[in-house]
Formats: C-alpha cells, sequence, structure tokens
C-alpha cells in the first residue's frame, strides 16, 4: 500500500526554495549495497557542509513517522543525486518505504546504543547476556555499519567466545526476528555446516520424512560461497521465493516445503553478519554453533540431525575438530531445549556426480526415480540422515529408520511427495534426463593412468562458480570419476558446463592451474571417517 507522500521536485533545474534547510527530496539510487542502508549527498549540498557530514559517517533519515540509519556516501555527480536529494540504496529506500520525491530529513546519527558493549568485546571482554541482545538488536536493525559489523565478527572470532557467550548469542539472535510455532511436538529438520559440493541430502530427506507423516518445515538460505544451496537447486524444479503464508499452508497440507527462508524473517541478524562473515572467509565455530541453531529455533524445530563432514578439503579436516564442535553444539541444543543427534560423515569429496544448481537437481530426480544413473552416494547418504530423523518418532526403534527410509524411497512414495511438494509451490518445466546445462564446455582428462586419491573440495567449487554457478542455473561440472576410482591416460575426469564464453575462460584458467584431482596409488586414497 503507497504511503500518503509529499511530492518534491527532484531536478537541480526546478525551484527548491520552498525547501525547509533540514530538507531534501527523496531519491531512488538504483546499487545493491547487500544488507546495508547507505545515503547519498552531493557534495556542494548546503545542509552536507552545513552539517560537517563526513564519508562514511552514520546519518538518521527521517519521512513520514520512518526513520533508518544509514552510512553517508558523498558523490560528485547530479546524475546520481542531485544537490537538493538524498539519494538512498535499494536496501535502505525499501526500508523507509515511501515514494520517490518525498520531503526527507537527514542529520548526525547518534551511536548505536550498543556500541558500549561492542567496545568492550573488541578489547576482549565477556559480555553478559544483556549485551549480546543490545548487539544483535543494533545488528537486526541495520544500525551498525560494514566497519562495525567486521569488528564484531573479528572480536568474535575463533576461541574468543566462551560456550555460554554462543548460548547468549544464539539466544539473542532468535530474539531478533519472529518464532513460528507449528501447534506439534515434533517438528525436525536436518542441516549440514556445509563445505562440501553436492551435498544435496535435503532435497531428499524432506520428502522421505514427510511421506513418513513427520512435519519438516525446511527453509534453506541460498549460496554465498559455493556451487549451489538447496534453495538454488530447488529453484530449478519449483518457486522457492513464496509469501510465508503460503509457505505455511503449503506444510500444513503436504507436512513440509523446500524453499527460501528470506520471506520469513527468521533470525534476520543472521542474514546480516553473513554479508560480511563470508567475505572475510570468517567461519568460527561459535558464530557457526550460533548461526544454524537460532535459524532452527526459530523455524519452530524440536528435533535436528546436523550432519558434520571430515575430510582434507572439508571445513571440518579432523575427529577431534568434529568432536570439539559437537560438544559445543550440543551444549547450546541442550540450552536452548533443541533435541540435537550430530552425525559425523565423509567429506573427503563432493556428493553425487553434478555440482551446480541444474546438475544437482538432476542428481535429486534420478534418486528419487530409483534410476540406475542415480548416484548412489547421494542415495545412500540421504537415506541414513533420512532415518536418524524417521527414528526421532517415538513409536521408531533406534536402528530402524534407515530401512523405513529406504523403504519410503524405494516404494515411489517420496517421489511423489516431492511432486506435491513441487505442485504447491509452483512446478517448472524440468527433464532430468535432458537438462537444460550450459553450451559451452571442455573436458577435463587425466594425464597420467592411476587411482583417483584425492578430489579437492575448494578447488571444484570455485571452478563450478566460475563457470557461473549458481547464478547461472545450467553452469557447473559434471563429474565422471570420484574417490578409488581407476582411470587410464586420458579419460575424462569431469565436463565443465558455461553459458557464456567469458565464464568458460575463467574455467579454464582455473583448470589449468589445478584440476582438483589428484591420481596415485589406492593405497593413498585417505582414510574415511563416519558414525553411521
Amino acid at each position: 500500500m503507497k504511503q500518503a507522500t509529499e511530492t518534491l521536485p527532484t531536478s537541480d533545474a526546478q525551484p527548491v526554495a520552498t525547501l525547509a534547510a533540514s530538507k531534501l527530496a527523496l531519491r531512488r539510487v538504483a546499487i545493491d549495497t547487500y544488507r546495508e542502508n547507505v545515503a547519498y549527498l552531493h557534495r556542494d549540498c548546503e545542509i552536507y557542509r552545513a552539517e560537517g557530514f563526513q564519508a562514511l559517517s552514520k546519518v538518521e533519515v527521517r519521512a513520514n513517522g520512518q526513520h533508518i540509519l544509514a552510512t553517508l556516501n558523498v558523490v560528485d555527480d547530479v546524475a546520481i543525486v542531485g544537490c537538493h536529494e538524498l539519494g538512498l540504496s535499494e536496501d535502505a529506500f525499501l526500508q523507509l518505504a515511501v515514494d520517490e520525491g518525498h520531503v526527507v530529513s537527514v542529520s548526525q546519527a547518534e551511536p548505536p546504543a550498543s556500541i558500549g558493549a561492542l567496545n568492550r568485546k573488541i578489547a576482549g571482554e565477556r559480555l553478559s547476556r544483556e549485551d549480546f541482545r543490545s548487539i544483535v538488536h543494533d545488528i537486526a536493525e541495520l544500525h551498525y555499519s560494514k566497519i562495525e559489523l567486521t569488528a564484531f565478527v573479528v572480536a568474535t572470532n575463533r576461541d574468543e567466545l566462551d560456550r555460554e557467550e554462543v548460548y547468549f548469542l544464539t539466544e539473542a539472535m532468535v530474539a531478533s526476528g519472529r518464532t513460528l510455532d507449528w501447534h506439534e511436538p515434533l517438528v525436525v529438520d536436518k542441516h549440514c555446516i556445509g563445505g562440501i559440493p553436492g551435498n544435496r541430502t535435503s532435497m531428499l530427506v524432506v520428502p522421505i520424512v514427510a511421506a513418513h507423516g513427520l512435519l519438516c518445515p525446511k527453509t534453506s538460505s541460498r549460496a554465498i560461497t559455493s556451487p549451489a544451496g538447496t534453495a538454488d537447486t530447488m529453484e530449478v524444479l519449483a518457486n522457492v521465493q513464496l509469501p510465508f503464508e503460503q509457505l505455511a499452508d503449503i506444510v500444513r497440507e503436504h507436512r513440509a516445503c523446500l524453499a527460501w527462508g528470506g520471506t520469513a524473517n527468521l533470525s534476520p541478524a543472521d542474514d546480516v553478519l553473513i554479508s560480511v562473515e563470508r567475505p572475510l572467509a570468517i567461519d568460527s565455530p561459535g558464530q557457526m554453533v550460533a548461526s544454524i541453531l537460532s535459524k532452527k529455533i526459530a523455524a519452530g524445530s524440536t528435533h535436528l540431525v546436523l550432519d558434520i563432514p571430515i575430510g582434507p578439503t572439508a571445513k571440518v579436516r579432523s575427529m577431534p575438530e568434529a568432536q570439539r564442535l559437537r560438544r559445543l553444539f550440543e551444549y547450546v541444543a541442550r540450552r536452548i531445549h533443541l533435541s540435537l543427534d550430530v552425525v559425523i560423515t565423509d567429506g573427503r569429496q563432493p556428493v553425487g556426480k553434478g555440482i551446480g544448481p541444474m546438475l544437482e537437481a538432476r542428481d535429486v530426480m534420478r534418486v528419487l526415480e530409483n534410476d540406475p544413473d542415480a548416484p548412489n552416494d547421494l542415495r545412500q547418504k540421504s537415506l541414513r540422515l533420512a532415518g536418524r530423523l524417521i527414528e526421532c518418532h517415538p513409536d521408531v526403534r533406534g536402528g530402524d529408520g534407515f530401512a523405513i527410509a529406504r523403504d519410503i524411497l524405494d516404494s515411489g512414495r517420496a517421489l511423489a511427495k516431492m511432486n506435491d511438494i513441487i505442485a504447491a509451490q509452483g512446478a517448472k518445466v524440468f527433464d532430468y534426463n535432458k537438462p537444460p546445462l550450459g553450451r559451452l564446455t571442455f573436458e577435463v582428462c587425466a594425464t597420467q593412468a592411476g587411482v583417483v586419491t584425492a578430489i579437492d573440495n575448494l578447488q571444484v567449487a570455485r571452478i563450478a562458480r566460475l563457470a557461473g554457478a549458481p547464478k547461472v542455473a545450467g553452469a557447473g561440472l559434471d563429474l565422471f570419476h570420484k574417490l578409488g576410482d581407476v582411470v587410464a591416460l586420458g579419460d575424462v575426469l569431469y565436463r565443465v558446463h558455461a553459458s557464456f564464453q567469458s565464464d568458460l575462460g575463467f574455467a579454464r584458467q582455473a583448470c589449468d592451474k589445478a584440476t582438483g584431482y589428484t591420481l596415485g596409488l589406492a593405497a593413498e586414497v585417505p582414510h574415511v571417517f563416519v558414525e553411521f
């Protein structure tokens, strides 16, 4: 609904004498600043000179009873913003929620209320529950600049949070947004800490457990540094960006959904923190625990199966590290009354044959169809995770879950449930046998005979992203060999798909430097750590 607006001239050529000294005309500046409010003032603006504003300072913008805080950028081009205008980036404009041309006022902003607590954390002090609530509230309300967010992320990196502080952070992140209540005693979810390409088990676990009758409202994120997230892959098959009310109706009717979580306002502070964590490549244990568990509690989950892969190029690279992370997850889960089952899995290589949204969707549908070409590693891992969730039900004996999950998949009930979910969310045409992949390709071949002894998760993911994934759904890598496979000289290890010549060139340059595959002797294949 449009709000009542007071329209002002937006061109410097028009009279502006009627404007009050502190008033400007709002201009929408079409720049995506990703989770940061940015305001733009012309250097010759009288208010800019009179108020003593500086670039990157914090300003408060008010209009029609609304107000936002924003980071100031100073411009010299009237094509961006005129001398009698205030520009707002896309996020800031939508948040202020008034029309372009509306009268706005701008002033120096007071520091966020939590800035004192942030400074104490930077100094290495232990913070209280109220400190974290204050900081997270300001983060969720976009009161922090990217510089202040970065300071918080760095100050809480690695061992800078004790386990009770991680609990306080998790609790505060839950409180920063809405919390769902499905009015059922058993609401299940499955999550992986990430870092393994092609690991689309959620898209198999959800229809299996829903077909068993469990409630599984799965809201997932889009990829930020990986070639595909669950939401990116599901988007190949169905709409994922749906109003929350529609998603709730789908969950009530079909016992599950597979959707993007951005519309539900669950733990919104987490999304803001991710905007600086990922560019910095910071993924500390405390922040990871708070991020994952806050989203699950906010989504109304009562039981969670958590997948921690271990491997030479996974996020977690040793069993002692995995056990430390597990204990931290379990401590916080107990404090927030979430039943948690941690599973340590094989993270030595990608899961499935495809890396990239279209290729990963193909793998998922082949498993659901019980296709002979379906990747067995994806099938087996999904069945075991689904079995652990099914065993959350009080009527299922421990150890019986895998067989129940396998029967649901083999009988076609999981496929039928997935088709119901796809139809409810808005099906897209997708022939998994002939997926519309990027038409530009090249093949990476073995330069010697031997056994595949290592696959670098980070490198093959990077190559897939350079090829265009996930923004180009048909881009990515199609893998033909996995760990332990015997290959001859010249055998194709994988095929790269791209839709644009530049993307293909970037991927080829990366492959020329490192293919991500290592060939050697069978005895050199690394040992696998699993808990199934």
